[in-house]
């Protein structure tokens, strides 16, 4: 196999089932941990420096961002084309709130001076609250105990919080506490590497700055994206003293402190933009969110974490029993995916989640195939909002279609914060059409596994119509009456502009054959919305005709002497790549070659193929599954974080439980251990996502296509056991699989009809349903 996962040099995070830990200080780490201790909430991403800074060595990304609170720039092609996307968004850095430090008889700490001891670090999975506590020695032999905490808030949505303890060991004296804001210029460049994002976080122009007694908030905004953000702090006291320039505040607090009595500040932070509030609003909001904070306190605050924590766990947890390291990663991924996802519905889940710069803050297709399914059995609420940001973004969707001459329908982007188009090299993401597919399959996935029909009557019909219109107007029907797809790009990015994709053309007959079915669903439940939506896009009985006909007469590529689906018309034209030749230092293969030395050569960087063979496994057999199997893995190189867990999932099906467990592997601790070495510039939530997948559509074999809940659960022989918790209709199903049985049990609801291994089981909240497996 082409695997690329050499294991890094370890993070030095202890093993531990419930949260991650750092016993000592590793400049060389610094970066690292900046993500792997990130605090977030769906909107703020706080990346996990230490509050005093620069003061490390090491730090690299001492930054804030704000999910969807972006920048933008005209994208410059020396050799441009009429409807290459002209602007990209990028996320950017916004003004940090939580910066702490402190003096000690007017001597500045500094952590490269004196010496640091007994550190430790970390961040509880079950508080949501990142905990950091170390003895400082001053060079001149004080020592003082320095505790910090820091949450960002899960219930008050645009709330920072850090409380700052100091103990002196061995003097008494002046001790000066400084609580800033920060918006200090970095420069720090992307270089080659697409997967790091353009200008890492930009900046800001200073607008303006307020203060009273117990408040100070600045005011910048973007230079291009006319977006505008408060960034305010107030303190559980009053301080001694207040500075401030464009760039920076600095809130003093002078103390006398006494050896062994412990000095603290508890600071509260407020991020408010002009995306959710009105810009002269702005900073009267911020001052209104930090008195409620102030209010509630930092205890407070703590208590509704754990209590939103409690309710979270209750549904998502999956626990493996035999493998603490295995554990720790799921709940470190399971953790983020919930730091990350935006849930006002106008802001998504970008690639690095809200821990970082990476790809520039875009969404992709991640969203609705990887992390929309973790969310729909989980938090369903969330779900719902992911898809209706897609619902917020239709018009330039609309758009976008017309700049490709499409007359009618849209085309969602393939990478992109609001809505424009924002990918600059087309054979890798216009062409990427799929994206409707998948889109389209999201909308039907929610409203299979929840039975929320109001989505669909909402939003979710009109998106898979305008969507679904792309399809004819992009292939055509040729002399034998067979409908294919022309010149676009599968997931496999290292295969490009290509004649029937299989997994374009299975998505998109999925996708015209849903839109058939739910005008038939409206027709017959809701004929006045139909009604309404007919006129509202000029939808015709004629093209519905068409939607049904394409459907009917896809072209599926198959190549009967291998005896498997071709993953394109031309793709076993080409020859193979030589793996064999191919150094293990020349992966990711595209940091190596260029695009189009790898296009004319057979060779996956994740999942095509393979991926339709779950998405759609009701149209394939196991036979057919196996056969594709086989061919593709031996041909794709993972160089995409995607890609792992959509081949431990599928050796699950096909009956490969050690491959299984091996790709497994390679995506539960992908970022604990940072096995793809580029964890310092963000997470990688879509490996997050997959690794529950892996464990649930993967050992436990969940489908829940149409109608149907079936299960076919094995137990890893390295494990004891596993359990986790999914919400299907409007049941909390618990499964736990041991060596010989699989056990079901209804948290919530009446009754819950499923499939164990093809047979029928009717699962009551009365007594738990046990099988064999």
């Amino acid at each position: 196999m082409h695997h690329n996962a050499q294991h890094s040099s370890h993070s030095h995070i202890a093993v531990e089932p419930w949260g991650i830990r750092e016993s000592s200080f590793d400049s060389a780490q610094a970066a690292l941990h900046e993500t792997l201790f990130c605090l977030g909430n769906g909107q703020i991403g706080v990346r996990g420096a230490q509050e005093e800074g620069e003061l490390w060595a090491g730090t690299m990304q001492n930054d804030v961002f704000i999910n969807g609170f972006y920048e933008s720039e005209p994208i410059v092609y020396p050799e441009a084309a009429y409807g290459f996307a002209h602007t990209n968004q990028f996320i950017v850095r916004v003004p940090n709130v939580t910066g702490m430090t402190f003096s000690i008889d007017g001597i500045p700490f500094d952590a490269n001076l004196g010496r640091i001891s007994d550190y430790s670090r970390q961040l509880d999975f079950q508080t949501g609250v990142l905990t950091r506590s170390f003895v400082w020695t001053s060079p001149s032999g004080q020592k003082i105990r320095i505790l910090s905490e820091r949450l960002v808030s899960f219930t008050h949505m645009s709330i920072v919080a850090v409380r700052y303890a100091l103990t002196p060991l061995n003097f008494t004296g002046d001790i000066s506490i400084t609580s800033s804001i920060t918006n200090l210029p970095r420069a720090l460049m992307a270089g080659d590497d697409p997967r790091v994002g353009a200008s890492l976080g930009g900046s800001l122009d200073y607008i303006a700055f307020e203060s009273s007694e117990d408040f100070a908030a600045f005011t910048h905004g973007t230079h291009h994206s006319d977006l505008k953000v408060v960034s305010s702090v107030t303190h559980d006291q009053t301080p001694t003293r207040l500075a401030h320039d464009e760039q920076q505040t600095n809130v003093v607090f002078a103390k006398i402190a006494e050896a062994n009595q412990a000095i603290s500040v508890v600071k509260f932070g407020a991020y408010i933009t002009s995306q959710t509030v009105d810009s002269d609003d702005m900073t009267r909001v911020a001052k209104h969110s930090l008195d409620t904070a102030k209010t509630i306190g930092f205890d407070g605050l703590v208590a509704e974490q754990e209590a939103y924590l409690n309710e979270f766990w209750l549904n998502a947890n999956v626990e493996i029993g035999g493998d603490d390291s295995l554990q720790q990663g799921m709940r470190f991924g399971q953790f983020h995916l919930l730091q990350s996802a935006g849930r006002d519905g106008k802001t998504n889940i970008a690639a690095k989640g809200v821990t970082g710069a990476g790809y520039d803050g875009h969404y992709f297709w991640d969203t609705e195939i990887y992390v929309l399914p973790f969310f729909l059995h989980t938090r369903p609420d969330i779900a719902r909002r992911l898809l209706e940001y897609r619902a917020s973004t239709l018009d330039a969707a609309r758009a976008r279609a017309r700049e490709m001459s499409h007359t009618k329908g849209a085309l969602y982007p393939w990478r992109t914060i609001t809505g424009p188009e924002c990918s600059s090299y087309f054979p890798a993401g216009t062409a990427q059409y799929h994206i409707n597919a998948d889109i389209a399959y999201a909308v039907r996935q929610y409203n299979d596994v929840t039975d929320d029909r109001s989505f669909l009557l909402e939003h979710g019909a009109e998106m898979v119509f305008e969507t679904t219109r792309i399809w004819p107007a992009l292939g055509r029907f040729d002399e034998q009456g067979q409908f294919g797809i022309y010149t676009v790009t599968g997931p496999d990015e290292y295969t490009a502009l290509v004649n029937n994709n299989l997994f374009t053309n299975a998505m998109a007959r999925h996708h015209l054959q849903y839109a058939v079915n739910l005008v038939a669903w409206l027709s017959k439940d809701h004929p006045e919305k139909l009604h309404e939506l007919r006129t509202k896009i000029d939808l015709t009985s004629e093209e519905i005709a068409i939607w049904q006909d394409a459907a009917a007469h896809m072209k599926m590529p198959f190549d009967a002497k291998r005896g498997i689906h071709a993953q394109d018309d031309a793709f076993f034209e080409k020859p193979l790549w030589d793996f064999a030749n191919t150094p293990r230092d020349k992966y990711p293969l595209l940091l190596n070659f260029h695009p189009l030395v790898i296009y004319r050569h057979q060779v996956c960087k994740q999942p095509d193929v393979v991926l339709a063979l779950l998405l759609l496994g009701h149209e394939f057999s196991v036979e057919q599954k196996k056969r594709n199997y086989d061919y593709y893995e031996a041909i794709t190189t993972h160089d995409s974080s995607l890609s792992s867990c959509i081949f431990s999932i599928m050796a699950a099906e096909v009956g490969y439980t050690d491959k299984a467990y091996d790709y497994f592997m390679q995506t539960a601790r992908l970022d604990v251990d940072n096995l793809h070495h580029n964890t310092q510039h963000g997470v990688h939530a879509a490996a997050l996502a997959g690794s529950w997948m892996s464990v649930v559509y993967g050992f436990a074999g969940l489908r829940t296509f149409g109608k149907q809940v079936k299960f076919s659960p094995f137990l890893p022989k390295q494990w004891t056991h596993y359990q986790f918790n999914v919400r299907i209709k409007n049941c909390l199903l618990q499964v736990r699989i041991d060596k010989s049985e699989a056990t079901y049990r209804l948290l919530e609801g009446a009754t819950l009809d499923i499939e164990h291994k093809g047979m029928p089981v009717q699962i009551t909240a009365a007594q738990d349903t046990v099988v064999r497996i």
